[in-house]
């Protein structure tokens, strides 16, 4: 049997104020995620799938194949579970604030600039009602990158577009400190964004 785990962070909580706090972050990593990491392993007991062979994104992009009964329940932890995961992975203290090479190429001819990508991406982010995510995906029909948003803890796996980062636009992500100031935890967002691993990410598809 094989069970999802909650993954380490490559910093520590308090590394990434002041933009997010450090008890934000324990809160949000310990127990919103741990929380998906347990409900996705349930979730796939209950259909006798524990062992499932392919790892989580594979299972979100062919939830059709999931028998009925489990399919919901696994869309949202599964979501949950590895929308975090990437959260995480995107963010980096002492950012370099802008992105490179073919993914800079690529905002470049789709957003005109980085910073139009940048106001086009926040204005997206602000317009979610309720708890959901705004993301940067590729769409490889298309061969394009484009931003997308998503519901709840739906991802864009479900899709067949390929998340490359994220922004956690429900209130747990952010409540503590910037209460229901959403564009002020918007902008603090964007100092923290890893984006040599999000252009490496994107290198590896394209």
């Amino acid at each position: 049997m094989v069970l999802y785990q909650l993954p380490k962070l490559s910093y520590e909580y308090h590394e990434l104020e002041p933009f997010i706090d450090a008890e934000t972050m324990k809160i949000h990593h310990t127990k919103h995620h741990q929380a998906y990491v347990d409900g996705l392993n349930k979730s796939l007991a209950q259909i006798g799938a524990e062992s499932h062979p392919k790892y989580i994104s594979a299972i979100l992009s062919e939830l059709t194949t999931i028998p009925e009964s489990g399919r919901s329940a696994i869309n949202f932890f599964g979501g949950g579970f590895e929308n975090h995961r990437l959260f995480w992975e995107t963010l980096i203290p002492n950012s370099d604030k802008i992105p490179e090479g073919k993914l800079e190429d690529q905002i470049d001819v789709y957003f005109d600039s980085f910073d139009n990508f940048k106001k086009v991406f926040s204005a997206m982010a602000m317009s979610i009602q309720g708890s959901g995510w705004c993301w940067l995906v590729f769409n490889a029909t298309y061969h394009k990158i484009e931003i997308i948003t998503t519901a709840n803890q739906d991802s864009p796996w479900t899709l067949q577009k390929t998340p490359l980062l994220g922004l956690d636009m429900w209130e747990h992500a952010y409540y503590l400190k910037y209460k229901n100031k959403k564009s002020d935890y918007i902008d603090a967002w964007w100092n923290l964004i890893n984006w040599d691993y999000v252009g490496n990410r994107f290198s590896e598809l394209s």
